[in-house]
């Protein structure tokens, strides 16, 4: 996202400035010197005569031609150098056919020559020209250049062009800079607006971070709950994964909490803000600038910071810059949000919001995959409530609701993150545990079946009711079948088998595991 042409050193914004006022007044100046000379001072050669002339008229062409002379050229960088060269030596020389009591003239025309110069081009060629320019005018006049007030004069002015270069530099790079982060900022909404997937956001968002802000510390954070979530968190030079804050008390939560932008340049003084505290995150190092801005949107509520190790180190436009980044980020996350949303609902039984069929054997297959790459086992547990059609005609389908969400939470309460859920048809569901062999499979599925036993459902119409009971059946991926059809076929061969042993059981029995 770097327009900078690295052959030649030069932005297309580089001339941030228009030069044309400053090429005018020089035409003008320069005129009214050569008019000056000729008129106001007897100058008895003809020769002379005729070369101030040309040097007047062929100066003002070429300042005339100057702006189409730099826009024509395709090294600028070249031209620039080669104008320092010609605009010294030719500023510098004139001392040779002018008097000393217009030596003011000629500094004035040094110091538009450094304007246009500085506004076109850097700091090296600008330097060259001025001090050029003055050398060869002090050394040309060197007998007659006494230690007066003019030379006190002339040395002013020298320095005031100095200055006008340094100030035009820096106001440049300002410019530059802001230019810079706006590109940054426009190109990351260009990008973020065909994202819907939040890993992606976040890579973008960290490239934005990278190109746009000069910070020590940058991160990024959601409300959970009485925690702030980091979803992107850079401490000098490391990336911090899975990394959680405290609200209370932090200078996160104050933005989080009154929406407002916070921007504290210099954390060596004490910060007037009710119930905050400074906390140190990442590395042990003590930030000395801190700044955040609030993110909010319809599924995001957050802030985002950044810090440095350094004092002063930033200022409103960097606030600003920020707060562009952060607008466009919280829009991007509330896509990725609703629209992972929206899968998520796709995946789920619409009733007990654990994986539909279809989902679920894709999930079950990935797994199968990761078994087999880390060699190592996966079990599958298929389950069946005892009789739940005949408990749905006599206590209603409501009932019946209520019980197969419920199985679904102790299912949930005995199993880990990594391992799925999925509604295979009914009152029939599958439990896929990967990275587990048959014998911990079957604790799993007792425990399941216990708990379901001592549940306690109550009814408004039918008071306490009786709690339906389980079967289940395991098979173990691939010591007992390498493919996940024929692994779900022998579970539930094996299930069918429960039921026909009486129902409330697990096959195959623990000792079955246990040879």
């Amino acid at each position: 996202m770097d327009y900078k042409d690295s052959r030649r050193g030069f932005r297309p914004q580089e001339n941030l400035i228009s030069i044309l006022p400053s090429i005018v007044a020089g035409i003008f100046l320069l005129l009214a010197s050569t008019a000056m000379v000729l008129y106001y001072f007897p100058i008895e050669n003809a020769l002379f005569k005729t070369v101030i002339t040309l040097y007047g008229v062929l100066g003002s062409v070429y300042l005339a031609s100057y702006y189409l002379l730099f826009r024509a050229s395709l090294n600028k960088t070249r031209f620039a150098w080669i104008n320092a060269i010609i605009s010294g030596v030719a500023l510098g020389g004139i001392t040779l056919l002018v008097t000393e009591e217009i030596d003011y003239l000629l500094y004035m025309l040094i110091i538009l020559a450094a304007m246009n110069t500085s506004l076109i081009s850097t700091r090296g060629p600008s330097y060259f020209l001025v001090i050029s320019a003055v050398l060869i005018h002090v050394i040309t006049d060197l007998s007659n250049y006494p230690l007066d007030h003019q030379w006190i004069i002339n040395l002013g002015l020298t320095i005031a062009s100095l200055m006008i270069i340094e100030t035009i530099q820096q106001l440049k790079k300002i410019a530059r800079d802001q230019i810079n982060g706006l590109e940054i900022v426009n190109e990351f909404s260009k990008q973020i607006v065909s994202t819907l997937e939040t890993d992606q956001v976040i890579a973008l968002l960290n490239a934005a971070f990278q190109n746009a802000i000069k910070a020590d510390t940058y991160y990024f954070g959601i409300v959970d709950n009485e925690e702030i979530r980091l979803e992107l968190f850079y401490d000098d030079g490391e990336y911090f994964n899975n990394v959680r804050l405290k609200r209370k008390g932090t200078l996160s939560n104050w933005v989080i909490v009154h929406q407002q932008e916070l921007f504290l340049p210099d954390l060596r003084k004490n910060i007037q803000l009710d119930d905050v505290e400074l906390v140190v995150i990442g590395k042990k190092k003590r930030s000395l600038s801190w700044l955040g801005v609030p993110m909010r949107g319809s599924y995001v509520d957050g802030v985002m910071a950044i810090a440095s190790y350094h004092p002063n180190a930033f200022d409103r436009s960097t606030l600003e810059l920020l707060s562009n980044i952060a607008q466009r980020a919280a829009l991007a996350l509330d896509n990725s949000y609703a629209h992972a949303l929206v899968k998520e609902q796709a995946r789920l039984d619409s009733l007990t919001r654990v994986y539909n069929h279809g989902y679920f054997i894709q999930a079950l297959g990935e797994q199968a995959k990761n078994c087999i790459l880390q060699d190592l086992p996966l079990s599958l547990i298929m389950l069946d409530i005892d009789f739940f059609k005949q408990y749905n005609d006599k206590f209603g389908h409501l009932v019946g609701d209520e019980v197969l969400i419920n199985l679904c939470d102790v299912i949930r309460s005995h199993i880990k993150n990594t391992d799925s859920i999925g509604r295979w048809g009914g009152e029939e569901f599958a439990i896929s545990l990967p990275f587990t062999d048959g014998q911990k499979a079957m604790i799993v599925a007792e425990r399941i079946r216990e708990t379901m036993a001592s549940l306690k459902l109550n009814n408004e119409k039918y008071g306490e009711l009786p709690v339906p009971t389980i079967s289940m059946g395991i098979a173990v991926f691939p010591v007992e079948r390498d493919d996940i059809i024929k692994l779900i076929d022998l579970a539930d061969n094996r299930l069918y088998t429960a039921k026909e042993r009486g129902r409330d059981q697990v096959e195959p029995p623990s000792t079955f595991w246990k040879t």
